[in-house]
């Protein structure tokens, strides 16, 4: 279950890491849409979605989905706005 909650936790550190490459940052998000295979575990990723969005969080909808690629559990899609 600790590697999972890592697994979990990286991912959305992995989107901050593309944003910024992208110039862009946490901040930035204006929509997340969050797929997971078992809605049970909504609110473990739900307390991690908060570390990493914890003001002032964008848009989210979340769907429980019946299968991912490549056998994942859940995943998670951000659009981001960076003016200028």
């Amino acid at each position: 279950m600790q590697k999972e909650c890592f697994l979990k936790g990286n991912s959305y550190a992995n989107i901050k890491n593309i944003l910024s490459e992208a110039g862009a940052a946490l901040h930035d998000v204006v929509k997340a849409t969050l797929y997971l295979k078992d809605i049970k575990e909504f609110s473990e990723i739900n307390t991690i979605y908060g570390r990493y969005f914890d003001t002032d969080p964008p848009a989210r909808s979340t769907v429980e989905v019946s299968n991912l690629p490549k056998g994942a559990k859940f995943e998670l899609e951000v659009i981001a706005y960076k003016e200028g």
